[in-house]
């Protein structure tokens, strides 16, 4: 195999077993390299393959630590600019600052513009990533940016269940399209959740709008955090009769009492991917479940390595 038709996957440390599961769909094993980190907080990373001319993917997840992550992240594509890579994608399945896409107050930084002006001074040549928070930051970048959805994981595990009489909540009005997107697949109705947010990290529910007596709620986001919404969405649909309720978000941070809310909350189930490593006592994650997005990461690698179109991924 020519370097040309060559392509390597190197995983940072973030999520070393999402991009093992990656490479296993690719028939790959991960590229070996080293990180070192100093004594006074400092890394450095070094390449233990010939990357000239190879086509490069670096799987790393921006989540906590996530300044730690995104200067790895960084540090390993300028490695592989200057070992002459031909092209090197960046493969990151949680988008760290993707909330901070505007200015919503005075004198704030717009912190995910300025990551996608980072990546690309690195030498990134492309993103690939998943359910961004905010689909517009696409439009941050000079270079391609491939957004795949969750969706078709969750649709094909909701399908498994066979649950009946099935509403589809959107806990806010941002998240109405990705809800709609839901109930499509899913045969099912649409119910919105009317929050207002009077500080970070805290909501305050005020009604649910659409018909939840006697059915099957699933709650749809692509991020849990504080699950400070998840639980008072969750309350508000029990109190306005929902049978039972599930939910199913693409990223789980799981920050600060999530884990204690979610257990405490009227709650199945809650779906999330591995996009994030879940780190919990086995009795705090009783109602977590998590499902696997390398098959769909590793069909898109797959597909942009033979320049074929990644479109069929996106449901």
């Amino acid at each position: 195999m020519t370097n040309e038709n060559k392509f390597l996957i190197f995983s940072g440390s973030a999520n070393e077993k999402l991009a093992g599961e990656i490479a296993r769909n690719l028939h790959r094993t991960l590229g070996q390299s080293v990180l070192d980190v100093f004594s006074d907080g400092e890394i450095r990373f070094q390449s233990h393959e010939n990357v000239r001319g190879a086509d490069v993917f670096i799987v790393q997840s921006l989540c906590a630590d996530s300044n730690f992550h995104i200067m790895e992240l960084l540090l390993m594509a300028d490695a592989f600019k200057r070992a002459s890579a031909r092209r090197i994608t960046a493969v990151i399945a949680y988008y760290a600052y993707a909330r901070q896409d505007r200015k919503d107050r005075p004198r704030v930084a717009i912190s995910a513009r300025l990551l996608a002006d980072l990546l690309e001074t690195a030498g990134f040549s492309r993103v690939l990533t998943i359910d961004l928070h905010a689909a517009q930051i696409q439009g941050f970048f000079n270079i391609p940016v491939d957004n795949l959805m969750a969706l078709p994981v969750f649709i094909s595990h909701f399908k498994k269940m066979k649950l009946r009489d099935l509403v589809i909540v959107s806990p806010d009005a941002g998240g109405v399209e990705r809800a709609r997107l839901f109930a499509r697949k899913l045969n099912a109705d649409l119910a919105i959740a009317d929050k207002k947010r009077t500080a970070p990290n805290v909501a305050e529910l005020m009604h649910i709008i659409g018909d939840v007596e006697n059915k099957n709620a699933i709650i749809v986001d692509d991020i849990i955090d504080t699950a400070g919404t998840l639980s008072a969405t969750i309350n508000a649909l029990k109190k306005n009769g929902a049978k039972k309720v599930f939910a199913a978000c693409t990223h789980g941070i799981f920050s600060g009492n999530a884990l204690a809310r979610i257990n405490e909350a009227p709650l199945e189930k809650i779906f999330v991917t591995n996009t994030i490593p879940l780190h919990c006592r086995p009795d705090e994650c009783q109602k977590i479940e998590v499902l696997s997005v390398s098959k769909l990461f590793a069909d898109a690698i797959a597909s942009i390595h033979k320049e074929t179109s990644v479109s069929k991924l996106f449901l």
